[in-house]
């Protein structure tokens, strides 16, 4: 009789299996104990890294191809347009005309050339900062675009003449009745509309949306 209890097995009862409950519940309670994170919520923060991960991709592919951008259309109008006539793309309203400029973006203060130059430098290390947390795919747009012209005017300032952080920027792109810019200002311009937007909507970097 006990060789067959043995091979058929015994039967469940309901006290077992409040048994078999309770030893579950303490072995979870010496879990929260112990200090340890539940599987779901490790999970989770699983989940979480590659969608951080992928928004920084996003912020240097957009960075990237807005220094490029600006890099290339640089090189072909100084190889190009400087020391030539203006070429008129919409009769007088628009115009590329090689400009060096040794002010900000279109064409302000031109006698602070060093001062711009260390806070394109300042605005450069706040994004790499913001990067660490960034999960939300429009500001890594918008900082992807900011960084972007950024390093576009700062490369100029660094490199070109008449020396070192005292370059003057290439401008080139000439609107009637307007000042004269290039596309590392328009990449700036359209990344702080961007911010601004975001911030009334009351979205951050991190991906949280606040109400004020």
């Amino acid at each position: 009789m006990a060789e067959a209890e043995r091979i058929i097995g015994t039967p469940d009862t309901p006290d077992a299996d409040r048994d078999g409950q309770d030893r579950d519940g303490e072995d979870r309670d010496l879990r929260d104990r112990d200090g340890r994170e539940p599987a779901g919520a490790a999970d989770g923060a699983e989940a979480e890294r590659p969608r951080g991960k992928r928004r920084i991709a996003v912020l240097f592919a957009v960075a990237a191809v807005a220094y490029a951008l600006d890099l290339v259309s640089k090189m072909i109008v100084v190889a190009k347009l400087e020391h030539h006539e203006p070429i008129e793309v919409i009769g007088d309203w628009l115009r590329f005309e090689a400009i060096r400029n040794a002010g900000a973006a279109f064409g302000f203060g031109e006698a602070f050339t060093v001062i711009f130059t260390v806070i394109a430098a300042a605005v450069i290390v706040v994004i790499f900062r913001l990067a660490r947390k960034l999960y939300s795919l429009p500001w890594a747009i918008a900082l992807g675009l900011l960084l972007g012209g950024a390093l576009g005017n700062l490369t100029d300032r660094i490199f070109r003449s008449p020396g070192v952080f005292e370059g003057a920027v290439v401008d080139f792109i000439a609107p009637k009745h307007f000042a004269v810019f290039n596309l590392a200002d328009s990449a700036i311009v359209c990344g702080g509309i961007l911010i601004v937007l975001l911030s009334f909507r009351g979205l951050d970097p991190d991906g949280t949306v606040h109400k004020d």
